[in-house]
């Protein structure tokens, strides 16, 4: 059941609740038409970004036994058991936010509007801050596994 949550949760906020922000503050414009070269840009960062988010996802619940879901320290599903190195933590240790953040920067893209590129970079300076709790844990969970996967794989 917690997981489930965790997954409808993260789908609420980070695919519909933000994008739905991101639109209002924006003025709610129209969605369409749009530009298409903008409309290509614009879908093939929200399609990549998804994509890496759901690849991320689904490694970490067979690979890492858990749960994304994970907000400043309260584990709002179980975690995950097993430190991650490879599939897509390979690139970089934070695959799930790169995705979601090209998904939320191809919404900017789509709208086209100043304060939706300013509730990206809102976005962006509060998953920092979540990145960094979350980096402390797993020092503490991993140790020094976690310590020599930082030496050779980037934040982002």
């Amino acid at each position: 059941m917690r997981n489930a949550f965790g997954y409808i949760l993260g789908f609420l906020l980070f695919v519909v609740g933000i994008p739905a922000l991101m639109w209002w503050v924006s003025g709610t414009p129209a969605l369409w038409p749009v530009l298409v070269a903008r409309g290509i840009i614009a879908a093939l960062l929200m399609i990549g970004g998804l994509s890496l988010s759901v690849w991320t996802i689904v490694y970490m619940k067979q690979r890492g036994k858990g749960n994304p879901m994970d907000a400043f320290g309260h584990e709002v599903a179980p975690r995950t058991q097993h430190l991650m190195t490879d599939g897509p933590y390979r690139f970089n240790r934070n695959p799930m936010l790169t995705g979601t953040l090209t998904y939320l920067a191809g919404v900017a893209v789509w709208l086209w509007r100043w304060p939706a590129a300013i509730v990206w970079v809102v976005f962006l300076a509060i998953m920092l801050v979540q990145v960094l709790s979350e980096e402390k844990r797993l020092r503490r969970d991993f140790g020094q596994e976690y310590a020599d996967y930082c030496k050779r794989t980037r934040r982002f």
